[in-house]
């Protein structure tokens, strides 16, 4: 089983973040666990970060052969259409992941533009949630490497 995980626009800084909100966790050391629990739960990943809204899209379009993909856009949740008509076209379950609960912050925060598109919502849990995320996507799936 072939899994994309996309990080978006800041999540390469989120070592500085505030931590109370998104976990305290460097990008490098939160894929670490991303393939570390990839390979307990015996399928593959792939882990792209870009801060650039084109290249994510180009990398939504290259996603369409796998068997599932995590997302996490970061601000381009809120508002980006490209992002979305992008993935609108990816056949394969796509689970939607925040670091934060972005229901309970300021309200541009609260509406995503890929909530209808996702199989599955993981919002506030911090970097467990990429976890519960290839978990869902492993038993939706059923599919093996």
């Amino acid at each position: 089983m072939q899994v994309v995980v996309l990080n978006g626009v800041n999540l390469d800084v989120l070592a500085r973040r505030d931590p109370a909100v998104y976990g305290g966790l460097s990008l490098s050391e939160l894929e670490t666990r991303i393939y570390e629990w990839a390979s307990e739960l015996g399928c593959h990943v792939r882990c792209r970060q870009t801060n650039h809204e084109g290249e994510y899209v180009g990398w939504c379009h290259d996603a369409m052969e796998a068997d599932g993909i995590i997302v996490n856009p970061g601000a381009w949740s809120h508002y980006s259409y490209a992002i979305r008509d992008a993935l609108e076209l990816v056949p394969a379950p796509i689970v939607e992941v925040h670091l934060s609960d972005i229901e309970a912050r300021e309200d541009w925060r609260r509406q995503s533009v890929l909530a209808d598109l996702a199989a599955k919502r993981v919002i506030g849990k911090g970097p467990d949630g990429y976890r519960e995320a290839l978990e869902f996507l492993v038993a939706q799936t059923g599919k093996k490497p």
